[in-house]
């Protein structure tokens, strides 16, 4: 296992980011790292303020991550589950990322219904990114998340945050952003800000697939690439494997 550190400093954002990388020879191996990364999460979380908050990644590396996740022991009362990003489907589309979470883990075990927060994305871009970020206001005293998830696209995208599109070179962005032309079907996503993503005490990016490497290795290099704008305080870890077997 890697470990080294980087930094971004282009456009508006200027704040750098602390990287860890994690290197696993086997996607298997990442998967048994993450769910333990997890568990040590809400585990520091619920022992300290009684209540463990982790926003899910989407796409299909978290996977076998989220069915793992069904068998473990955990006190689910206490998690509250939200999502990085959401593409604009009816709510029970396998294609959702809620759908996918709820289908592998979410509808097995325990956590309270009223405690998974789905971004409703069937309202469309800008009336369920509105919906969300005021969801999340009501998050209270100390509303940093506990754990994020995210992802990694081969054009090095994370959530729904693509290169080339406007946020970018936003002065200012919303919490919750309308994606209104991803280069990935669907164009109509939702996704949350790099600065609301970066509200956290913990983010840890899972990527695996020989098809990543470029996208890993122009990060790794400096590249001002989406995922280098998540600049949380305690930095990020990258678990990362480059071959396909588990």
């Amino acid at each position: 296992m890697a470990t080294s550190a980087g930094q971004r400093e282009t456009g508006l954002n200027t704040t750098r980011q602390q990287r860890r990388w994690h290197e696993f020879t086997r996607r298997g191996k990442l998967e048994t790292a993450a769910v333990g990364a997890i568990l040590a999460s809400a585990r520091r979380a619920i022992g300290e303020r009684g209540l463990f908050r982790i926003v899910l990644a989407g796409g299909t590396t978290p996977r076998e991550v989220y069915q793992a996740l069904r068998t473990v022991e955990t006190d689910w009362s206490a998690w509250h589950v939200y999502f990085g990003d959401e593409r604009c489907l009816p709510p029970a589309d396998p294609e959702r990322n809620s759908a996918l979470a709820s289908c592998a883990w979410l509808d097995q075990v325990a956590i309270p219904r009223s405690q998974v927060h789905p971004i409703p994305a069937e309202l469309g871009p800008a009336r369920a990114a509105l919906f969300y970020a005021q969801e999340l206001a009501t998050m209270g005293e100390g509303n940093d998340f506990d754990l994020v998830l995210l992802g990694l696209g081969e054009d090095g995208h994370t959530a729904s945050l693509f290169p080339g599109q406007a946020w970018e070179n936003a002065a200012r962005l919303p919490t919750v952003i309308p994606v209104l032309h991803a280069p990935k079907p669907p164009p109509q996503r939702v996704s949350l800000s790099p600065a609301r993503l970066s509200g956290a005490r913990q983010v840890i990016f899972l990527v695996s697939g020989a098809d990543k490497q470029k996208a890993l290795q122009d990060w790794r290099d400096g590249a001002a690439i989406p995922a280098s704008r998540i600049t949380a305080a305690g930095g990020v870890d990258i678990f990362f494997s480059t071959s396909a077997d588990r």
